[in-house]
């Protein structure tokens, strides 16, 4: 028995190193979000004032864009925050799927302001009104540079967690929006094509939804506790077989706990000529392995080849 406890601990130290090794992107990560919010919410307040007084429809969808970039940030980091709290006896995994549930959250709240934004801008075209094009591209150049120093925040940590690629890919397509809104600033200064506004909002608008699709799907997968991206079953099972000691393997769940940690359970049959020390070693073994995996919570139960598993799935 003393030596189970052993093997556990230093199963549990194992993961513990390989978790102090991501403590310095985490306050990266805090100054990252920090920033942006700041930076952004200074510029949707610009934008909403510049919108209203230039009377653009499009620079009022790009701040109502800017505005889903805050709360997304905003959501993310609240949720990061919750993600580290100490699992209690009411909550044992702590409040990590709260990250799941900003994700999801953030998408909702995108969807509802491209519906709103969307309808203004067809009465718009129905009806064009006189446009400052002039103000308008002023304004959005500053969109440029304060969306793309704050994509750069998020550059080096976007392969490692859904909130922070969302965030990148967010403020990145906000770059290029303004750019059009530049573009049709320009445009309607020299020719008061009015219309034109109008026409950008809606272009505007259908770039959100198509990056606030695939974050609803996805937010959507994990908190059915989907297999989460990156990871395949199959190719999980294969490894684990190739093992030394690994008879046979069933019963493999795999799913998110946040946006950055995932959770496996397993039953595992191994070769019964192992002593109980080896048997331990193999589980040790395979936890590591699954680290590397992206997979930070193994749970495996152990069975024997005489004593089949209960379950009809078997």
């Amino acid at each position: 028995m003393h030596d189970h406890s052993h093997s556990h601990n230093h199963s549990h130290d194992d993961g513990h190193g390989h978790h102090h090794h991501h403590v310095t992107p985490a306050d990266a990560n805090n100054k990252a979000f920090i920033a942006g919010i700041i930076l952004n919410s200074i510029y949707v307040i610009v934008q909403i004032g510049a919108g209203i007084y230039t009377n653009s429809i499009a620079l009022l969808s790009d701040a109502g864009h800017n505005l889903g970039d805050v709360a997304s940030l905003a959501l993310s980091l609240i949720a990061f925050r919750l993600a580290k709290v100490k699992p209690s006896g009411g909550y044992t995994y702590g409040y990590k799927k709260t990250t799941i549930l900003a994700s999801l959250t953030n998408a909702v709240i995108l969807l509802i302001t491209i519906g709103v934004l969307g309808f203004e801008a067809i009465v718009r075209l129905r009806n064009p009104q006189p446009v400052e094009g002039g103000i308008v591209a002023w304004v959005s150049g500053l969109g440029i540079i304060i969306n793309g120093i704050s994509a750069l925040f998020f550059f080096r940590s976007k392969d490692h967690d859904l909130n922070n690629k969302g965030a990148y890919l967010h403020l990145l397509t906000d770059a290029m929006v303004s750019l059009g809104v530049v573009i049709a600033g320009v445009i309607i200064y020299f020719t008061h094509w009015y219309w034109l506004d109008g026409v950008v909002s809606l272009i505007v608008l259908a770039i959100i939804l198509s990056g606030t699709w695939s974050l609803l799907t996805d937010s959507l997968k994990l908190s059915m506790d989907a297999v989460p991206p990156g990871l395949d079953v199959l190719e999980i099972e294969k490894k684990l077989m190739n093992i030394k000691g690994v008879e046979n393997i069933h019963h493999v769940h795999i799913w998110a706990m946040s946006t950055t940690e995932n959770a496996l359970t397993t039953h595992l049959v191994l070769d019964k000529e192992l002593s109980f020390d080896e048997k331990m070693k193999v589980v040790h073994n395979i936890k590591h392995k699954l680290l590397h995996e992206n997979i930070q919570h193994a749970t495996i139960e152990l069975e024997s080849a005489d004593m089949p598993c209960e379950s009809d799935d078997c």
